[in-house]
This record gives C-alpha cells, structure tokens and sequence, in this order.
C-alpha cells in the first residue's frame, strides 16, 4: 500500500507538470527564472539525500519534481521572468552559500534541512510573483504537487522527522503558492 501511494505520489506530481509545461510554451503562465533554477539543484540533492536516509516509496516525488523542475528550467529561459534582479541574485547567493554549506556537512540530515530552508527562498520569490500576478501561474500545478506531498508523507509508513519533513515542505510550499494565487491582485479592468 505505501507504494502504491508513493508511485500516486510521483504520478501526480508528474501530471501537474503538464498543464505548467503547456501554458509556459502557450506563453500564458511565466516561470520565475531564479525560483525554478534554485528548485532544481535542491530537488536534487533532497532526492539524494534522502536516498542516502533510506528512503523508499516516497523517493517517487522528488526524483519526478527534479525531472520536472528541470523541463521548465529550461523552457524558463526562454519564456520566463527574472533571474537578474536584485532580488532574484540575492536569493541565488544565499542558495549557493548553502550549497557550501551542504558540501560541508557531509551529513544527508543537515543537508536536507538546508535544502528546505533554501527552497524557500526559492518559493517566496514565486509566491511574491503569484500574489502580484495572479494569471502568471497554472494553479492546477501547484494544487496538484501539493497534494503529491501530502501522499508521499502517507508513504513514509512511520513516523520519521526526517523522512517526513521534505513531503511536508512541499505540501505546504506548493499551498502557498496556490494561496497567493487566490487572494492575490486582481487584474485591473479596462474601461
């Protein structure tokens, strides 16, 4: 069973991407260029990570995000936004001062944590952006991905800080993005 909802888990993770992937190339949601590039290194090393922790069934989730994040960081360089403004540079320096800080530990743990800490950075730029620009962003991605975190938690098993503290990230990362889309500013009207 916990299988099952570990592949559910990576499989729905991978259909949220679709609807993304499609509305960046149909030009009608704008990937924010920092967030998607700071995504993918850290996606990646949590996958390894948390491979090196034992992790199992919930792998499904961020080896699937690692290949997803990495399509749109491709496709973002040429349809997305930001990437070399003040903030987008400032949160790359502190991504990649954790990444030192990572390659010093040595610990798959600490890593992670660091990891989280430093997609968040990640995250808040994209929440800022969905708030001040609703219509950027494909909803459906960030409900969907937010739901593959709460099953790939269900796929842990047990109770495990470690191993249950990535899913719940993206949970709650995907959320607030999905959240500032919803109360975010409504365009204007023309009159």
């Amino acid at each position: 069973m916990l299988e099952i909802l570990g592949i559910a888990s990576g499989l729905i993770s991978v259909s949220a991407y679709i609807p993304y992937i499609i509305d960046v190339i149909k030009k009608t949601t704008q990937p924010e260029r920092a967030s998607w590039l700071i995504w993918f290194v850290l996606t990646a090393i949590a996958f390894f990570s948390q491979l090196a922790k034992g992790a199992s069934n919930s792998l499904w989730l961020p080896g699937i995000e690692t290949c997803g994040l990495g399509i749109v960081l491709i496709l973002s360089l040429k349809y997305g936004v930001g990437g070399l403004v003040k903030k987008d540079l400032l949160a790359l320096a502190a991504a990649g001062i954790g990444l030192i800080l990572w390659y010093f530990t040595k610990e798959p743990a600490v890593a992670l944590y660091i990891i989280i800490g430093i997609d968040s950075i990640g995250t808040v730029l994209t929440v800022q952006k969905a708030y001040e620009d609703p219509e950027s962003e494909t909803f459906i991605t960030w409900v969907l991905v937010a739901v593959a975190g709460i099953l790939s938690m269900i796929a842990v098993g047990k109770i495990d800080i470690i191993l249950l503290s990535y899913p719940f990230y993206i949970f709650l990362a995907n959320a607030a993005v999905a959240f500032a889309m919803m109360i975010g500013k409504k365009p204007k009207k023309r009159k």
